[in-house]
């Protein structure tokens, strides 16, 4: 596989990646035995439409070259993930929610807060700069595919993106344990917003 390519794994990653846009997808690989599977009809009709290359390979080839086995005889040969500048995140017509993900050391804890932003309605999320590269397929799947659709942004620390959004208008938050701090569900959410959420360490 040539440098520049990364694989994706699953229905939801592979379906997210071919529909959002943030990447390339240069191949979409489906399990023989998966052929006549009508699911994975309508996702090889969403590839050929946008110009994406299908084959098929043994179940064992693709077993081979997967990092996990929950990828249901589904891959994609992708290319790096496209970001967007900070202001972008921004919505043109609506009050503005977004988050900043600060030192989030496992895959597995970064992908389930990704699947929770896009749950929640964030508009965007911030990342500083980390190459998450040869965890692209763990964090597909376990993000359901919708680190895909997140629109990302990679700011160089905390206290620049805040900066930022600070002069674009929005409201600053940090989540905390103090004993000082406003429970979530008594804090109003419904200003326009940078959220800062730390890692598993400095929390």
């Amino acid at each position: 596989m040539p440098g520049d390519e990364l694989l994706l794994e699953g229905f939801l990653a592979v379906e997210a990646a071919i529909e959002a846009g943030w990447r390339n997808v240069h191949e979409l690989v489906l399990a023989e035995d998966k052929r006549y599977d009508r699911r994975l009809s309508r996702l090889r009709l969403k590839a050929e439409a946008a110009g994406i290359a299908v084959s098929t390979l043994p179940r064992e080839a693709i077993n081979d070259m997967a990092t996990g086995d929950t990828h249901s005889g589904i891959i994609a040969r992708v290319g790096a993930r496209q970001f967007c500048a900070p202001r972008d995140l921004l919505p043109n017509d609506d009050v503005p929610f977004i988050v900043m993900l600060d030192g989030i050391e496992d895959p597995y804890n970064f992908a389930g807060a990704i699947r929770a932003l896009y749950a929640a309605g964030v508009d965007g999320v911030v990342l500083r700069p980390r190459n998450w590269t040869s965890a692209s397929a763990i964090v597909g799947r376990a993000s359901a595919g919708t680190i895909e659709r997140m629109p990302l942004a990679i700011v160089e620390s905390a206290e620049a993106a805040a900066d930022f959004f600070r002069g674009q208008g929005l409201t600053i938050a940090a989540t905390a344990k103090a004993e000082a701090a406003l429970p979530f569900d008594k804090a109003d959410l419904t200003l326009p917003l940078f959220m800062l959420i730390g890692g598993e360490r400095r929390g």
